[in-house]
């Protein structure tokens, strides 16, 4: 060793000593959740014992439920019930395999059929959770070097396909909320010649607004990129006979894939996507979330199919949830509270801090009206709300009582005067 490199290693820090780190400290730290339990205003995880539709038994007594996304009140419907019992005793509890090997019954081939025909479009696909169908759709059509587009505020299911396709070497690219000028503004950065996938939630589960969709078809058109629709909120409550986003702006051709989810509208559970054939067919033979999941299981599939032809049957269902969900809008505001606008289900009432929120829900919940609290940073600081949504099958009874709790305690926390 040389008199330089001597000098070095003499002149060299002592190491620093570093301790392990458990992986589960993160657990041990969080402490938020059990806080507010203490303190008696936690809203999450309760547990239903019956479910009546605008009606559920928590926790012993029984409160109107105005949180819930089953828009048309089929859960409880006697047909749906039916539907399901005939699947289970003619198949069984469940399929025991994937799509992809010993898991297709002719009941997915039929709901398939008829969800395409129902949205017009050539080939319909579907998964075992809505959820799961973002991550089997976006990572699988999206590939190295390629571009997913998204909506700052899109559901979490987005999130994680988009997350998916990046780690497959994806480009993942953001814009802000429903504005298709920053939209323009992301996507004419892009290669023009590399492929592009515009996704947005059709109706967005927080606000229950609706995406600005002829904005989108006009930059995708003008930048060479496709559309994923995620109508999830909005089938069934918007467009021609609940047919969705792209219905309601009569831009059905213009969007290329449309996905949603029976756990909705459809009293169900499972997801699904519509494409032209080609495109399902490709997505049907390299999705992992497709080939490696067990498949949807009869009785769901019965269900969802049930709750189609009741829709496509009674589409004064649809004109009545709306109709409910316009009466608590105006109900709302006459009384001083900030709303949220939109024309779907959902109805935002904002409340502003975490914690008052988290109290106006416990005042809620004891005098019988069951709403989902959203705070940050599932909502931006200060935007802390409480969502309420509607079902068709809410009565004048059930909105009265819900707008007259809702004054009683506003005026008491001091939210309205």
């Amino acid at each position: 060793m040389t008199i330089q490199e001597r000098r070095s290693v003499s002149q060299a820090p002592p190491p620093v000593e570093t301790k392990p780190i458990d992986l589960f400290q993160k657990c041990w730290s969080f402490t938020r959740a059990d806080e507010i339990k203490a303190m008696g205003y936690y809203p999450y995880f309760r547990v239903i014992e019956e479910n009546e539709g605008p009606v559920v038994r928590i926790e012993g007594h029984k409160v109107i439920m105005a949180g819930s996304n089953n828009y048309h009140g089929l859960t409880a419907d006697p047909r749906v019930k039916e539907a399901a019992k005939r699947a289970v005793e003619k198949y069984g509890t469940g399929c025991s395999g994937s799509r992809y090997l010993t898991g297709t019954l002719d009941l997915h081939n039929l709901l398939e059929e008829r969800i395409a025909a129902f949205l017009g479009k050539g080939s319909c696909l579907l998964f075992s959770t809505g959820y799961q169908t973002a991550q089997g759709v976006i990572a699988t059509l999206v590939q190295k070097g390629e571009y997913v587009v998204s909506d700052r505020d899109n559901h979490a299911c987005i999130v994680a396909g988009n997350l998916q396709a990046k780690g497959a070497f994806a480009e993942f690219v953001r814009y802000k909320h429903n504005d298709t000028a920053d939209l323009e503004r992301v996507v004419s950065r892009l290669r023009l010649e590399v492929p592009k996938l515009i996704v947005s939630d059709g109706v967005f589960s927080t606000s229950g607004t609706i995406v600005d969709l002829p904005g989108i078809v006009a930059v995708a058109k003008k930048y060479n990129a496709r559309i994923l629709i995620d109508d999830a909120h909005a089938t069934g409550v918007i467009g021609k006979g609940g047919r969705g986003t792209a219905s309601h702006f009569n831009l059905d051709a213009e969007v290329d894939m449309t996905m949603g989810t029976f756990s909705k509208t459809f009293s169900s559970l499972g997801g699904f996507v519509v494409a032209d054939a080609p495109v399902i067919n490709y997505v049907k033979h390299h999705s992992p979330a497709l080939i490696f999941s067990a498949s949807p299981t009869p009785a769901a599939v019965a269900a969802a199919l049930a709750s189609l032809e009741i829709m496509e049957q009674e589409p004064q269902r649809i004109t009545q949830l709306i109709a409910n969900a316009d009466k608590m809008r105006k109900g709302f505001k006459a009384m001083g509270f900030s709303v949220l606008e939109s024309q779907t289900a959902i109805v935002p009432v904002i409340i502003g801090e975490d914690l008052k929120t988290f109290v106006f829900w416990r005042e809620l919940y004891d005098a019988g009206v069951f709403v989902n609290a959203f705070i940050s940073p599932g909502v931006p600081p200060g935007m802390a709300m409480l969502r309420t949504s509607y079902m068709a099958t809410h009565e004048d009874h059930h909105l009265n009582k819900i707008l007259e709790v809702f004054g009683t305690i506003g005026k008491k926390l001091g939210i309205i005067s």
